[in-house]
């Protein structure tokens, strides 16, 4: 007993923190388009109805958008609408669909970034080698530079928190207003600036506008100190592939990226013709060749496209590169619920579900150049991409992100519970409760999650021994606590993708009567293990309806509809 005793107690620090909502609770699901699966339909539906509705306000008259929502495999939605008023000289694309062709402008930051970890991978470059690695020049000759080059990585680059400025020859108020001193500026003048792009009727700068200029820069912050907006890190980052691989930007970008996954619509040129092209009345800045921006903001694309790109990224983010998940964020920005990421743009909320705290997380990256507007949004746990392109307004940007991701996120967590029901929960058994007595029951719900409602092991109620002193609670029938199931999308049999692991977490229940320090959260799912095991370690082989605890030596069978037990071989300690 006294054993025993040292053993729990070593599980008692684990709960030092409260972590009240595990995330993932369910594995990806396996969404089909609605042609095949109705699962989602009325809430797509309604979703059509809420764009159509929104598009009717005059004010969007000259506006154009497309929008799709894809799986890990296949699109399962999309809607496009066509601006009402046209350019009579030029109208471009007079009917939008899934191949009508937008600027995309900074989403090109995730494709930048894309290309350098296909370079990591392959050994060419390192994300954490320093950017004057590759170009010199930024250190090399007689005028210093205040930038601390030697200490700005390739990561820091990508991940905005290099700490260098935002631009170069852009978003210069010398060239938006018609008179500065009208504002209290005084006067100014060009000389000493580039003479390209901005500062000269859009003529696009090469890497000597940009170079010298950026070595009389001042930083911002220290290198990886704070993370801020900066489109010049991926102009850098640009060359940087340029260099490495021998190809032009354009050129890597198509035969790395674009032809793989098949994006035929895509290009860094100027489309040849205006069939496709979304083209609303005053704009200007599909013609702009935008030269050494390309990196941060150049593409042409299509919805069509790039739902195939965002399935790549979605089945592929943990896997571009050894020790990188191209979805974790490398700091936080401003609030509690905003992150940035190598470049993703990352928004967790807990207040998207309605019948739980549970944090949904949305990946995403937004593109704004003079009438061109975009954001593309990978929710991972649902197995979800949606993409965003207005040519027109750009107020319709946020009003379609929450009209389309707060139904669909909702309408998943229905539709995903009812499987999870059918899937999952019910009441396993050994096959002969006379030579031992083990039984388990699972529940489901939005609130809880996949939950253990019923532990016996042997005769023992672990619910009142092990799980209740893991809980830190003296009564273990006090209603503050339950235990989860959390996938951990691993398999025994990663091969066959048989033998789902999830492992059993002691998670507390909301009270209300929270104190500040409890939203303070340590994840730890490994707590213990017993004979070298996992102790919560849960593994389902769906093909044979059984659920396997290892450390326990237990396999207990689903008891079927008429409650026969299978017969079934328990594995003795």
């Amino acid at each position: 007993m006294q054993s025993l005793a040292l053993f729990l107690l070593t599980l008692l620090p684990t709960v030092s923190t409260k972590c009240f909502d595990p995330s993932p609770a369910f594995p990806v699901p396996p969404w089909q388009d609605q042609s095949k699966d109705h699962r989602l339909t009325p809430e797509l539906s309604d979703i059509t109805s809420a764009l159509e509705e929104l598009a009717c306000d005059e004010s969007y008259d000259t506006s154009s958008f497309s929008v799709e929502i894809t799986s890990q495999t296949e699109t399962l939605w999309s809607h496009h609408h066509t601006a009402r008023k046209h350019n009579a000289t030029r109208p471009g694309a007079t009917q939008v669909d899934g191949q009508s062709q937008y600027r995309i402008a900074s989403i090109t930051k995730t494709f930048t970034t894309l290309g350098i970890l296909y370079q990591h991978a392959a050994g060419n470059v390192s994300l954490d080698d320093p950017i004057s690695d590759y170009i010199p020049e930024l250190t090399d000759g007689e005028e210093k530079s205040s930038l601390p080059w030697k200490d700005i990585t390739l990561r820091l680059l990508a991940s905005q928190l290099s700490g260098i400025p935002r631009e170069i020859a852009q978003a210069d108020l010398l060239n938006e207003l018609p008179d500065p001193t009208a504002v209290g500026l005084p006067p100014a003048s060009l000389k000493g600036l580039p003479d390209c792009y901005e500062y000269n009727a859009f003529r696009p700068c090469n890497w000597t506008h940009l170079l010298p200029h950026l070595k009389s820069q001042q930083p911002l912050f220290a290198p990886g100190q704070e993370s801020t907006y900066s489109n010049t890190n991926f102009e850098l980052l640009g060359l940087v592939l340029e260099r490495v691989s021998g190809l032009s930007y354009e050129q890597y970008m198509t035969e790395a990226i674009f032809e793989p996954l098949g994006m035929d619509s895509t290009t860094l040129k100027k489309p040849k013709s205006d069939e496709h092209a979304v083209l609303p009345i005053g704009q200007y800045f599909w013609d702009v060749d935008e030269g050494v921006h390309n990196p941060t903001g150049g593409i042409y694309s299509t919805s069509s496209d790039m739902s195939k790109y965002l399935r790549y990224i979605l089945t592929h983010y943990n896997a571009l590169a050894s020790g990188v998940n191209w979805f974790m964020p490398a700091s936080w920005s401003t609030g509690v619920n905003s992150f940035y990421g190598m470049p993703w743009e990352t928004f967790r909320t807990d207040k998207i579900l309605k019948q739980s705290n549970r944090p949904v997380t949305f990946v995403t990256k937004s593109g704004g150049v003079p009438d061109y507007f975009s954001r593309i949004t990978l929710m991972p746990e649902y197995g979800f991409g949606l993409t965003i392109i207005i040519g027109g307004e750009s107020s319709l940007l946020d009003k379609i992100q929450e009209a389309v991701t707060v139904p669909l996120i909702r309408a998943a967590e229905d539709s995903i519970w009812e499987d999870m029901d059918a899937i999952y929960t019910g009441t396993y058994n050994t096959p002969d409760l006379h030579v031992l007595n083990s039984t388990l029951t699972l529940a489901a719900s939005p609130s809880s999650g996949l939950q253990l409602t019923s532990f016996i092991s042997n005769g023992t109620d672990v619910f009142t021994t092990l799980l209740a002193k893991w809980a830190g609670l003296i009564n273990p029938h006090s209603g503050q606590w339950r235990v989860q199931l959390v996938p951990t999308l691993l398999y025994k049999n990663e091969t066959a993708q048989e033998g789902e692991i999830w492992r059993l977490l002691v998670v507390e229940e909301w009270t209300g009567k929270e104190r500040i320090w409890d939203d303070f959260c340590i994840t730890d799912v490994d707590p213990a293990s017993y004979a070298g095991l996992p102790i919560n370690e849960v593994v389902f082989w769906h093909g044979e309806r059984v659920v396997e605890l290892p450390a326990w030596r237990v396999k207990m069978k689903r008891e079927e509809e008429d409650g026969e037990r299978g017969r079934l071989v328990v594995q003795q300690p």
